[in-house]
């Protein structure tokens, strides 16, 4: 019988292409919506005005919101202090970057109970409550990383205490014999405030900061990035300090 005279097979084969047509427009309409595969890095934010940001996040395809303030005494007030996701991160495009700029007059939070807390868990408690994970001090336990004490300035803080936002809240955590070891990411590149988060992303201390001579003002050092860095790439215990120098002269960095 003639394909023609066929309608059932007809009837099929049209049906068969119909979905495929379907498939293949519903697959370019959610790679659209998607923005699938389009991706850029974010720009670093630190140290601008709102307005710097805004103006730079339209230049690199994604935007801006100002979520959080804390009070930074030496930084320029309403410029950005910290940002997330950090810069450097592969976000999509179009994708809405949270700012914490500095306040103009310091305001209090209240500190947040970390003990038993992971210190992944802890710094991300801190970071939403305006506060900055400082010194990581590591102890004998069964647990590493877990939060075992939360102190200010070297005294004990408890939970419920006010602090004035932007403080450095330092942690006791546990160090078991089994992990205890981490590797020294590389800093090269990097402004001051997203080397010191690269470093407690591996539950690294920092050690000894060196600026240049040039660098004389507290927005000078936010500004500065790392050309040179101790032990790259080694094998250290959980909390070691990791000395690093900063310069505002970026022909001092190293080539890639």
């Amino acid at each position: 019988m003639a394909l023609k005279d066929n309608w059932i097979l007809k009837n099929l084969l049209e049906a068969a292409v119909l979905i495929v047509v379907l498939l293949i427009l519903a697959t370019l309409s959610l790679s659209l919506i998607t923005r699938h595969g389009k991706t850029v890095t974010a720009p670093d934010f630190t140290n601008l005005t709102v307005p710097e940001a805004e103006q730079l996040a339209s230049h690199s395809h994604v935007g801006v919101k100002v979520v959080d303030s804390v009070f930074v005494r030496r930084l320029g007030a309403g410029v950005v202090y910290r940002q997330q996701p950090k810069a450097g991160a592969t976000v999509k495009k179009g994708r809405s970057i949270f700012l914490t700029i500095n306040s103009i007059v310091p305001r209090k939070v209240v500190m947040p109970n970390l003990y038993g807390y992971s210190v992944i868990e802890a710094r991300a408690e801190l970071q939403n409550r305006g506060l900055d994970l400082g010194k990581l001090n590591y102890i004998k336990d069964i647990a590493t990383n877990n939060v075992l004490g939360q102190s200010l300035n070297g005294r004990e803080i408890k939970a419920g205490d006010l602090v004035v936002s932007g403080s450095t809240i330092d942690l006791t955590v546990g160090l078991s014999s089994e992990e205890s070891s981490t590797v020294v990411p590389r800093l090269i590149g990097m402004k001051y405030v997203r080397a010191i988060d690269a470093l407690h992303d591996r539950f690294l201390n920092v050690g000894r900061v060196r600026f240049d001579e040039g660098i004389r003002t507290y927005a000078d050092s936010v500004n500065a990035v790392v050309y040179r860095q101790d032990a790259l790439g080694a094998s250290k215990t959980l909390g070691t300090p990791i000395n690093i120098y900063l310069t505002l002269d970026t022909t001092k960095l190293p080539a890639q």
